[in-house]
C-alpha cells in the first residue's frame, strides 16, 4: 500500500470523522492540506475572500448539522483570521476542527517571517490546541482534536508547518475508532429524586430555558403541564421551545418581553433547563433555583443554586416526570399567561398603525413580513445588534425553522458568513441572512463567494446607515451618539454588479412583492431595505428609572418595537385560563 504524506493523513482522518468541506483561503504553507482535499474525492475546498468567513460558515454548519465541520487558515496572518469566528463557534458548542498552517517548523522560534505561536493564540478559544512538530505525531493528534470537538462540542485547532505537512507519514496505524456522537446523559438517582423534592414542595415552579433544550420539548411542556409552570426562555432557546407551548411566557435578558422577567422573580421555584444564560442581573436572588446542565461547569456560574444537575435536559426530565406530583393550583401560571398578553399588546401598538405607509421602512414590519413569506423549515442567520431584536421578536418558530447567530459572543457581522455554512449543508433549503448594513459590509467581500459557488442565500439588508444598537447603548449611558454613522450606499447596486439579485426597498408598498420576488430566485438575491434609523429612539431626558427599565428588559420604556405573531399565541394561550 502506498505510503501518505502527513496531510494525506490528516485529511483522510477528518473524512472519516464525516467532514465534507473544507472552508479557508489558500495559501503556501496550507499547499500539501489543499492539495491533499484536491486529490481526495470525499472532501471539497470552499474558497471564502477572509478566514473569519470561513470560520464563521464551518461553525454554523455544524450547528445545523450537529456534526463535526472544519476550517483551515494558512500560517501567521491567514490563520489569525480565523480567530473570531472560532471563538464564536465555541461559545455556540459547535463542534469543529481548525487547520493552523504554520511557518517552516526549522524556523520556529527565530521571528520568521509571518511567524506566530497558533499552538497558544488558539489557546482561549479551543479545547484543544495542539502542534504536529513530526510525522510521527500522526493520526493521534488528529484523533485527540476530532474526540475534543466532537465530544466537548467545540472547537479544536491543530498548527501543522508546512513542511511537516508534506512529510512521509509513518506506516498506516490500525484503524482508529472516531465517535463523532455525544451520548446521553442522566444524573443519579439521588440528584433525580432530590430534583422531585423541590418541585413537589414548591407552590409556584418556573421553567426558564435554553438551547440545551433541544430535542426535549416534549418533555418539557409534560413538565410544565403537570406542575402548571410557566415556561419563559433565553435567546438561544427561543427556536426549540417557543413553538407548541401554552404556557409561554416570553423572553428574558436585555431583548426580552412579556412576562418571563416576572415569572422567574415571582415564583417559589425557578428551573433552569439547559441555558448558560449571561445576564446575572435578571436572575432572582430570593427563590429557590434547580439548574440541569450537560456541562458541569456551567453549573452555578451565573447565579446561587440550591440543586446543581448534571445531565442532558431530555434524559433528566424523562427520569424525574414519573416522581413529580401533578400539581391543581393553575393561579400563579394563569396570572403570568394574562401579564404576558397584556405585556404584549401595550407595545404592539406603536408599530402597528399605518405601518404600510411610514417611510423610512420600519424595520418591525420588514421581520414581520419576511417572517410571513419565509419557508417553514428556512435557517436565518441574524447579525449581532438591532436585528438580534427582530429576529427575537418577529420571527416564529414551529420546531423547523432554525434562527443562527452570534448571541453568545456577540459579534458583527456573522449573518452572512454564517448562512454560507448553512446554505453549503444544503442547497435546497430556503436560508435567509438578516443583517445589518453596518455588519453585511464589514464583510462584503465575501457577497462574492455566493455568487462563485452558486448559493442560493437571500440576504435582507436592514439598511438604516447608522450602527442603532451602539447608538442605542450610549444614549442609555446618557451619552450623545457619535461616530456611528454610515454614508448612505446602494447595496443592491452592488449585489447586481457581482452578479446576483439585487433589489432596493425605499417604500412599505414595495416590500412584500420584492421579497417574495428574491425568495423565489434560485441563486443569491440580496434585498436593500432602507429602514428608519430611529426605530428604537429614546426619550429626549434619560432618567435613572429609564434606564433601571431598560436593565430589566421592560420593553415599554425604550425598546418600543412589537412583537409580531406573539401577541396571537399569547393570546390563543390565554383560552386555556379559567374564566371567572
Amino acid at each position: 500500500m502506498a505510503k501518505q504524506t502527513v496531510a494525506e493523513q490528516f485529511v483522510e482522518l477528518l473524512t472519516r470523522a464525516g467532514v465534507t468541506r473544507l472552508y479557508g483561503v489558500v495559501g503556501d504553507s496550507l499547499n500539501p492540506i489543499t492539495d491533499a482535499v484536491r486529490r481526495h474525492k470525499g472532501i471539497d475546498w470552499v474558497q471564502v475572500r477572509h478566514e473569519e468567513v470561513a470560520a464563521f460558515a464551518a461553525g454554523a454548519e455544524a450547528q445545523v448539522s450537529g456534526k463535526l465541520t472544519a476550517c483551515a487558515g494558512s500560517c501567521g496572518p491567514g490563520n489569525l483570521h480565523l480567530i473570531n469566528g472560532l471563538f464564536d463557534a465555541q461559545r455556540s458548542m459547535a463542534p469543529l476542527l481548525a487547520i493552523a498552517a504554520h511557518i517552516p517548523s526549522s524556523e520556529i522560534g527565530t521571528a520568521y517571517f509571518q511567524e506566530t505561536h497558533p499552538d497558544r493564540l488558539f489557546a482561549e478559544c479551543s479545547h484543544y490546541s495542539e502542534m504536529i512538530s513530526s510525522p510521527g505525531q500522526m493520526p493521534r493528534v488528529v484523533q485527540t482534536a476530532i474526540q475534543h470537538a466532537v465530544g466537548r462540542s467545540g472547537v479544536s485547532v491543530v498548527s501543522l508547518p508546512g513542511d511537516v505537512a508534506g512529510l512521509e507519514s509513518p506506516a498506516r496505524a490500525a484503524e482508529l475508532a472516531l465517535p463523532t456522537r455525544r451520548p446521553s446523559v442522566r444524573p443519579g438517582d439521588d440528584e433525580v429524586a432530590a430534583f422531585a423534592r423541590l418541585v413537589n414542595e414548591a407552590k409556584r415552579v418556573t421553567l426558564f430555558c435554553g438551547s440545551g433544550t433541544a430535542g426535549a420539548h416534549d418533555e418539557v411542556m409534560a413538565l410544565a403541564e403537570k406542575v402548571k409552570s410557566p415556561v419563559g426562555h433565553a435567546l438561544r432557546g427561543k427556536e426549540w421551545i417557543q413553538y407548541d407551548n401554552p404556557f409561554d411566557v416570553g423572553m428574558s435578558g436585555l431583548l426580552g418581553y412579556g412576562a418571563a422577567y416576572e415569572a422567574t422573580h415571582e415564583c417559589d421555584l425557578l428551573v433552569l433547563l439547559g441555558t448558560d444564560f449571561p445576564y446575572n442581573a435578571f436572575l432572582p436572588t430570593d427563590v429557590k433555583i434547580v439548574q440541569v446542565d450537560v456541562r458541569a461547569e456551567h453549573l452555578g456560574r451565573r447565579s446561587r443554586l440550591d440543586l446543581a444537575v448534571w445531565g442532558d435536559v431530555r434524559e433528566t426530565l424523562r427520569c424525574l416526570l414519573p416522581q413529580v406530583e401533578e400539581k391543581t393550583d393553575r393561579r400563579f401560571l394563569d396570572r403570568m399567561l394574562r401579564k404576558h398578553a397584556d405585556a404584549l399588546e401595550g407595545v404592539v401598538r406603536a408599530y402597528t398603525r399605518n405601518v404600510e405607509k411610514h417611510t423610512p421602512i420600519h424595520p418591525e414590519y420588514v421581520a414581520a413580513v419576511l417572517d410571513e413569506e419565509a419557508a417553514e423549515d428556512a435557517v436565518f442567520t441574524v447579525d449581532t445588534g438591532m436585528c438580534n431584536v427582530w429576529a427575537a421578536r418577529y420571527l416564529t418558530p414551529n420546531g423547523r425553522r432554525r434562527v443562527i447567530g452570534s448571541f453568545t459572543h456577540g459579534s458583527m457581522a456573522n449573518a452572512m458568513p454564517q448562512a454560507i455554512g448553512a446554505q453549503f449543508l444544503d442547497r435546497k433549503r430556503q436560508v435567509v441572512s438578516m443583517s445589518g448594513d453596518g455588519g453585511f459590509s464589514m464583510l462584503m467581500g465575501d457577497f462574492l463567494t455566493l455568487v462563485q459557488y452558486e448559493l442560493p442565500v437571500k440576504v435582507v439588508l436592514f439598511d438604516n446607515s447608522v450602527l442603532s444598537m451602539v447608538d442605542l447603548e450610549m444614549m442609555v449611558a446618557g451619552l450623545p451618539p457619535y461616530a456611528t454613522g454610515y454614508q448612505h450606499t446602494d447595496y443592491a447596486a452592488i449585489a447586481r454588479a457581482a452578479g446576483a439579485f439585487g433589489v432596493r426597498v425605499e417604500k412599505p408598498k414595495d416590500l412584500r412583492g420584492a421579497l417574495r420576488e428574491a425568495l423565489r430566485h434560485k441563486g443569491p438575491a440580496l434585498v436593500d431595505v432602507v429602514t428608519d434609523p430611529n426605530a428604537l429612539s429614546l426619550p429626549p431626558k434619560i432618567t435613572a428609572e429609564q434606564v433601571t427599565g431598560f436593565a430589566l428588559s421592560t420593553s415599554k420604556l425604550v425598546v418600543g418595537g412589537g412583537v409580531g405573531r406573539m401577541v396571537q399565541m399569547a393570546r390563543s394561550n390565554l383560552r386555556n385560563v379559567p374564566r371567572p
